[in-house]
């Protein structure tokens, strides 16, 4: 008699997850919400007092709000440099001063219309930023960082020597409004300078979003790991480098072009090291590789930057003793210290440190809820 073997039944195949959506449709619509609540701002009568210096409507907040998202802008050209492709640039502000620079210039010295004088400024910020690009990226490491900043340190002296008489020397250059749409011209019309500067930021994070995502992009996130296997799977390190260095010059030379309608002047600073350093504290406040950690970390950077000033000069920082009253008086100061505190206690900058919050809140309400379960299956066996 044989005896047959006694085999389980197949277990029913479990019912799959509902189809998630698509993937980046949260983020699009949080963005594009963003986008329109900050296109509203200047429509309404909002305070947040320490911070913007009064409601939302009145042209000083609606300058600074604006000097906030092109600095963002700004960041996240960087970004594409630094926390893409890996290249740590001393020398990128070098690009944002050679728009702002260029295209006073060019309507200064032209009756050429604001567009194509931007169209031929942005031609030459693309050629500087490829011959720069193109012999900087011989090397590699400290030595391109260098290269850079040898680059950045010509451009500022050209900028505070005033050679030939075109950039003003130590006083800067001011904007020629001949040629500039009266819409974009004094005080009066802030509230477009601000909206202009909001498309800005648009735009450059669609670019940059876009060049991420590119085959381009992650060919460059690949060198950016490891070089050698990428040349192995025959592509070409060098060139991908040198054409996402060329985009993220140009974008900052855009940048720099709106700068300069937003100021009404290019001074020699915004061509030193001083300011790309700036620019790496943003990029790294916010978080190194995330676009929108970028966007916070400039707009967080320039809120302190701009409030701190008021806070060093006024009356309470006055009457502290001398031990207190003097480095709270230096606003670099206090941003030294906080920038030495996000990087030892948010290693991530402030995106990660809210990406990882959210991670233990979601695993917090998983676990919760499997406790709930277990609790009302063990209600239900008593």
């Amino acid at each position: 008699m044989t005896t047959g073997t006694l085999r389980r039944p197949a277990p029913a195949p479990a019912a799959g997850p509902a189809p998630a959506s698509r993937p980046g449709r949260a983020p699009l619509v949080v963005g594009l919400v963003a986008v329109v609540v900050v296109a509203v701002l200047p429509l309404l009568d909002l305070r947040v007092p320490g911070i913007l210096p009064g409601a939302t409507w009145t042209p000083g907040t609606m300058h600074l709000i604006a000097l906030c998202m092109l600095f963002a802008a700004v960041a996240l050209t960087y970004h594409l440099v630094y926390g893409v492709a890996g290249m740590l640039s001393f020398g990128h502000a070098l690009y944002f001063a050679a728009g702002a620079y260029g295209l006073a210039i060019v309507l200064q010295r032209t009756d050429m219309p604001l567009l194509a004088a931007g169209a031929l400024v942005l031609v030459g910020v693309i050629a500087l930023a490829h011959v720069v690009g193109a012999v900087s990226l011989r090397v590699s490491g400290v030595s391109f960082a260098m290269v850079t900043l040898a680059f950045a340190q010509a451009g500022n002296v050209v900028a505070r020597r005033n050679l030939g008489g075109y950039t003003g020397g130590e006083e800067g250059i001011g904007l020629a409004t001949a040629s500039v749409p009266d819409a974009l011209v004094g005080v009066v019309n802030t509230r477009n300078m601000y909206w202009l500067s909001l498309a800005v930021l648009v735009v450059v994070y669609v670019v940059v979003t876009w060049v991420q995502r590119s085959r381009a992009g992650h060919v460059v996130e690949a060198t950016r790991e490891n070089e050698l296997r990428v040349r192995v799977l025959g592509q070409p390190p060098y060139l991908i480098r040198l054409l996402t260095f060329v985009i993220a010059g140009a974008l900052a030379g855009i940048v720099g072009m709106a700068y300069l309608l937003l100021q009404s002047q290019a001074v020699p600073t915004i061509s030193a090291a001083d300011f790309t350093i700036e620019i790496l504290i943003m990029v790294v406040l916010g978080g190194v590789g995330s676009r929108w950690g970028a966007v916070v970390g400039a707009v967080t950077f320039t809120l302190l930057n701009q409030r701190l000033s008021v806070l060093a000069s006024s009356d309470a920082v006055d009457s502290l003793p001398t031990v207190l009253r003097v480095p709270l008086s230096e606003p670099a100061f206090i941003l030294g210290v906080l920038f030495i505190l996000v990087v030892l206690f948010l290693p991530g900058g402030i995106a990660g440190g809210l990406r990882r919050g959210a991670t233990r809140l979601v695993r917090g309400s998983g676990a919760a809820d499997r406790r709930a379960r277990e609790r009302r299956r063990t209600e239900e066996v008593a």
